[in-house]
């Protein structure tokens, strides 16, 4: 039986928290409700996923610009309405249990599993950088009443700072590029509030770095974290969640590292 979650609020968040990438996405197709509801199954105390807006404005949860990697079509998806991108099947490069798998838009998601566990959305316009998906995620947010039970995250500090405005209390999570992360605490992470949460590349995490994170109050959530070793040597240096494409993995590895702490 999976471990009982403590609580999905942000304030109380499970440390470590194990947060399933872009789903339980070892076992399942990423980034739809199949990989989304195998993580609640196996026990992740969150999941992480990606938006992104269609042609027509709606919000679509896949991490590519193009829709070639991950579904049986080809395109990019600024390019593709919401009917086209749902004719796609998302589940056709795994096994056929997950057949059919459509890409989910970010309101099927909070339907589905919005409060059940704990959502880290990343705002993935990278490449259209001043649409209104801030402003659309928030709103999905607000619908749902869901402002205490997710993180909105990006490598674009100008779409979280639009977030923030939209919804002040929203944690926000800053990630980092690889040998980035300490330059970016200092000069910006400082200048915040302990909503903000610093997401770095596991090679950058130490427990210096984790120390100075937490002396602002604030959380450490290393990504992305597949190996035992790398698992271990970030629940050593006190990180406060990872991002894992293998939630069983990451469980037991930190029942492993919590049983030689007692």
């Amino acid at each position: 039986m999976p471990p009982k979650q403590s609580s999905i609020n942000y304030v109380d968040l499970n440390r470590p928290t194990i947060f399933a990438h872009r789903g339980s996405s070892h076992y399942a197709p990423e980034n739809t409700l199949a990989a989304f509801e195998l993580a609640l199954e196996q026990g992740a105390n969150g999941i992480e996923l990606d938006a992104k807006l269609s042609a027509d404005g709606q919000v679509i949860i896949m991490h590519d610009d193009t829709v070639d990697r991950t579904t049986n079509g080809t395109g990019r998806i600024k390019a593709m309405n919401l009917a086209e991108i749902k004719k796609l099947d998302a589940g056709s490069k795994f096994p056929p249990k997950f057949l059919p798998q459509k890409v989910p838009t970010l309101e099927e998601v909070f339907a589905r599993v919005g409060g059940k566990l704990f959502i880290n959305i990343e705002l993935t316009n990278y490449t259209s950088p001043a649409d209104d998906l801030p402003e659309k995620v928030v709103s999905l947010i607000k619908n749902y009443h869901l402002e205490t039970k997710v993180l909105i995250s990006s490598f674009n500090f100008f779409a979280l700072s639009r977030a923030r405005w939209a919804l002040h209390s929203l944690p926000v999570g800053l990630l980092t590029f690889s040998g980035t992360a300490n330059a970016i605490f200092q000069a910006r992470l400082m200048r915040w509030d302990a909503l903000i949460v610093l997401h770095p590349a596991m090679a950058d995490v130490t427990s210096g770095l984790v120390n100075a994170v937490h002396g602002k109050q604030s959380r450490v959530h290393a990504y992305v974290v597949n190996q035992p070793q790398d698992m271990q040597r970030l629940f050593t240096c006190g990180v406060d969640g990872i991002f894992t494409d293998d939630p069983v993995l990451a469980l037991k590895e930190l029942d492993k590292y919590q049983s030689k702490k007692q």
